[in-house]
């Protein structure tokens, strides 16, 4: 289950972003102690090697990043992170939830897909590879499931 994170967790933060993102798109401990920091901003953290930060603003929000250790990957560690973000996003008032991923990111795509996300923007070369991003969007319920994903079985 995930946990509430703080800047006291920026540092383990950053060591699993680093672990799930290319040299070009890691956050260093800075930038996650910034992000945690900042107004509306919050962090989730699952103990068994994944993370996530999530922005609320008015009655939309953001999910910034999500990511799971490779070794920790296809657990239903990123389906469990993405449900909690999006329950504690409506809980703070937000009716739709919105990511960017890459268009060339397809297993992210279909976890999105499968929770109810749909496309709604493209930024083209967004990232440093050079692939665009998509921008997908979810209508969250308040006081009901926020996303579609079951919860993880472990």
């Amino acid at each position: 289950m995930p946990e509430p994170a703080s800047p006291y967790h920026a540092e383990a933060m950053a060591v699993l972003h680093a672990q799930a993102f290319p040299p070009a798109e890691r956050w260093d401990a800075a930038a996650m102690r910034a992000q945690l920091g900042s107004p509306g901003v919050f962090g989730l953290l699952e103990p068994a090697g994944g993370m996530v930060l999530a922005r609320v603003a008015a009655d939309e929000a953001e999910i910034l990043t999500l990511g799971v250790a490779p070794d920790a990957r296809r657990q239903g560690i990123a389906r469990g992170l993405l449900r909690a973000a999006g329950e504690h996003a409506a809980a703070k008032g937000a009716a739709a939830l919105f990511l960017e991923v890459s268009a060339a990111n397809l297993p992210a795509q279909a976890l999105y897909a499968a929770a109810g996300f749909t496309e709604v923007g493209r930024r083209r070369r967004y990232y440093a590879d050079g692939s665009d991003a998509l921008v997908l969007r979810c209508l969250l319920s308040p006081g009901a499931a926020a996303v579609r994903l079951p919860r993880p079985h472990r």
